[in-house]
């Protein structure tokens, strides 16, 4: 929430500088992400007064004006025409920055010296009115800066609120803060209003049939309402926070907001159907505008703002369209109250959209404060509109809410933080915080929070409270009691550490995508519609319509996050995630969850250096990091088939991982059309692990395995066979005769072209021959090896290359 330091001090002192501040909220509980100075680009732009004005000799639509600062005078060439003596205006000097670019120099205009320029507002980027001369306050002081005066100079909190704190998402909730952690009173605004009498029940009345989900609706009326533009003042405190000036009215709504906490709305009275307000439950399919000229589709679950005959606002969220304020408007009906937080959450989240106001009734407002917020801006309407209030207010409050009071032991405080406040202390503390302290039996409080601290329920949260205010930072180090814990971690998450220690070895980077996704995110990975992976599960109630179901694959989030680093210049990328997928089960009501480990890696192998080329990474590295990860899990039998069926996958460059006829994994490259679908140049290479299969297979720790004591002997072997065939088969077929002479087999190379029969290929490879008993003989090498071959033609077909 963006805060103004300006609007915090008409409340409370703020005499430290802002990083002060700024530590002093954050260490308090409310984090202050940013501290955003403004008002800059006003420099030698001040405060005059129009001392005379003359006729131009050379021109008829041009007038001198004679403009004063205290002691100087100034010589001002101008072609307003809404200036009169007396008025004090902006003087920019000669050496002024415009913020509109526009820089001010010494100048004659037709014959006569111009030494400065009279100043409107959309020459100083503070609106759109460019008729003429900004007219200032008679009170502003001469010469001063005008930046200061107009209050344009200020610093922007950008402050954390957490969902338990919705009193700080205004102005006074955090001016409160800022006067319990400094040892000081709010200065709450004025409000003369008077509340008595009974005008309004005359022109106008509320009936609340839902008390369960509207407990207190207040109504004040204003007449002979002017609608127009808000004063500078009020629009430049709205605009510097990110809320748009509309008119004086609604602007008035969007102050009081800010400044209470509380969301009000405004009706035109003359468009309210038998002139009242009724509050009640939306019927099944009933329709309705709102404000943003969207139609909406309700249910029995919502809340609606209803006139005599048709509904006019959704409750806690957006007014409609057929009871706006109008530039005709001159009654005005003023809605304050507060709506049951659940009900209004549930509203907004399945009509997909969230205003101001829904974002703090769907946290809760200060039902306490209704009356206040109404009063204030009806105050302020009267002020800026040139309005009357009519007599009275309407409080519908058929249940009035009381806050429970709290027993509080300040044993258990002190117990809990382990420090020594006395009783005295921690009581001062609370009443800072505007709560109710009364003493109880010995070392007993009994606190009652105020109506705006809902999140105030358990003697522990007034515990938290104690510490806020007395500082984190003071309480002592203490080592925690109780014998150490002799839990051992489970064999799944060692497992889960190692592979993650490998993939950062190998150069990978860890993700963590969201669980929650969109339903049309696997479209593009080509899946026919039959495969599980397109069956997703909905989520119930979705934040938005891009986080609406639940994965079903880790490969789109990889993806987008490799769009996303692309887009940042960020081309070398090798990324992995582990985490779960949820597979919908046919008749179960809840997913199959399984975890997978999904990699990515695209561009070049490393960064550039001087000593060793880079090359582009391909499906190698990526069966390369598998083999290793294998290896080390100490998972033998691992075998990769082709996978030319897979749709997302090159037919060409992808394979599958088998742990004897079980499929956990597939590698390969990113079927083209899938990268060109989201807009990724090149190629991209994935891995996809089923984990939790794989696990199964995973061996013991590596263990020691003394030197060989005898040599081993090499031969290599190159054999031609048919180009379709896999390295990988000829190893296997290797192995599969059992010889236990046959130490290891190597691939060393691959061959196509001279000496080679058109559509086949050669394989070399080196074969390691070793016994742990004795010095092999070359005669018995040549036995074992013959066997190989001889195998080799039996199965493939294979021939000796020459």
């Amino acid at each position: 929430m963006k805060i103004s330091l300006n609007w915090l001090r008409d409340y409370v002192d703020i005499r430290m500088e802002v990083k002060d501040l700024v530590n002093l909220l954050t260490m308090g509980g409310l984090e202050v992400e940013a501290a955003i100075p403004t008002g800059q680009g006003f420099e030698k732009i001040i405060v005059a007064e129009i001392a005379s004005i003359r006729r131009h000799p050379n021109a008829d639509r041009l007038v001198l004006v004679e403009a004063k600062t205290g002691e100087e005078r100034f010589s001002v060439v101008c072609g307003a025409t809404n200036i009169r003596e007396g008025h004090r205006v902006p003087l920019a000097r000669v050496g002024a920055k415009l913020p509109i670019g526009v820089e001010i120099k010494r100048s004659k205009i037709r014959g006569e010296v111009s030494e400065g320029m009279l100043c409107s507002e959309i020459e100083l980027g503070m609106g759109q009115d460019a008729s003429g001369i900004m007219i200032l306050n008679p009170d502003a002081p001469l010469g001063a800066d005008f930046g200061d005066v107009i209050g344009l100079k200020d610093t922007i909190l950008e402050v954390s609120i957490t969902p338990n704190r919705p009193d700080c998402l205004c102005v006074i909730g955090v001016a409160r803060e800022i006067a319990a952690l400094t040892q000081q009173r709010v200065k709450y605004p004025p409000v003369t209003l008077s509340s008595q009498g009974g005008e309004i029940d005359e022109k106008t009345s509320v009936t609340i049939l839902d008390p369960d989900l509207c407990p207190r609706y207040v109504a004040r009326m204003i007449e002979g309402v002017k609608i127009g533009p808000s004063p500078h003042w009020l629009r430049n405190r709205l605009e510097k926070i990110g809320i748009r000036s509309i008119n004086n009215v609604v602007d008035v709504t969007n102050y009081a907001m800010i400044e209470y906490g509380q969301p009000l709305h405004a009706f035109d009275f003359e468009l309210l159907e038998e002139r009242r307000i009724v509050v009640r439950r939306a019927r099944r399919g009933e329709a309705f505008t709102t404000l943003d000229g969207v139609k909406r589709s309700l249910d029995e679950e919502m809340l609606m703002i209803c006139d005599g005959v048709k509904p006019v606002a959704l409750a806690g969220i957006m007014g409609g369209l057929n009871s706006e304020i109008r530039a005709e408007t001159r009654t005005v009906l003023l809605e304050s109250a507060y709506f049951q937080p659940a009900n209004n959450r549930r509203t907004s989240k399945k009509l997909g959209f969230e205003t101001e106001a829904s974002y703090r009734f769907g946290r809760g407002v200060d039902y306490g404060g209704a009356l206040t917020a109404a009063n204030r801006a009806a105050s302020l309407i009267q002020e800026i509109a040139g309005a009357r209030g009519v007599e009275g207010v309407i409080d519908a409050y058929p249940k009035p809410i009381r806050p429970n009071p709290i027993l509080l032991d300040v044993r258990n405080v002190n117990r809990i933080l382990g420090t020594s406040i006395p009783i005295g202390q921690v009581r001062t503390y609370l009443e800072h915080l505007e709560l109710d302290v009364r003493e109880e039996a010995e070392g007993r409080l009994s606190v009652t929070p105020p109506s705006f601290r809902g999140d105030l329920e358990r003697e522990i949260d007034l515990v938290e409270e104690v510490a806020r205010l007395s500082g984190y930072e003071n309480i002592p180090l203490t080592l925690p009691q109780g014998p150490p814990s002799s839990e051992e971690k489970g064999r799944e998450l060692i497992l889960e550490q190692k592979v993650k220690d490998l993939l950062v070895r190998h150069g990978y980077h860890e993700v963590i995508t969201y669980s929650f996704t969109a339903p049309h995110s696997m479209n593009a990975l080509r899946l026919s519609p039959g495969d599980p992976r397109m069956k997703c599960l909905p989520i119930l109630n979705p934040l938005t319509e891009d986080s609406s179901v639940m994965r079903t694959s880790l490969i789109p989030g990889l993806i987008e996050t490799a769009r996303y680093n692309l887009s940042h210049k960020n081309v070398n990328l090798m990324i992995f995630e582990l985490k779960k997928v949820y597979l919908n089960i046919a008749g179960e009501r809840l997913p199959r969850e399984t975890k997978y480990l999904t990699g990515l890696a695209m561009g070049m192998d490393g960064d550039p250096h001087w000593a060793c080329p880079r090359r582009a990474v391909d499906f190698y590295d990526v069966k390369g990091f598998l083999e290793d990860l294998f290896e080390y899990l100490r998972i033998k039998g691992v075998a990769f088939g082709r996978a030319a069926d897979v749709p997302y996958l090159h037919p060409g460059t992808s394979s599958r991982v088998l742990l004897g006829k079980e499929e956990i994994g597939l590698l390969g490259e990113i079927h083209p059309q899938v990268s060109s679908d989201y807009g990724i140049p090149g190629k991209i290479f994935l891995f996809e692990v089923d984990f939790e299969r794989m696990g199964k297979y995973a061996g013991e720790e590596s263990k020691f395995r003394p030197l060989p004591k005898f040599p081993a002997i090499h031969r290599d072997l190159s054999v031609v066979v048919e180009d379709h065939l896999e390295a990988e088969r000829v190893e296997e077929a290797i192995h599969l005769l059992r010889q236990p002479l046959i130490d290891e087999v190597k691939l060393f190379d691959v061959y196509r072209g001279h000496q080679v029969p058109q559509g086949k290929k050669s394989f070399s490879y080196r074969i390691r021959y070793q016994a742990g008993d004795r010095t092999l003989t070359d005669d018995e090498v040549n036995q074992y090896h013959e066997k190989v071959i001889s195998r080799l033609r039996e199965i493939f077909g294979a021939e000796l290359r020459g």
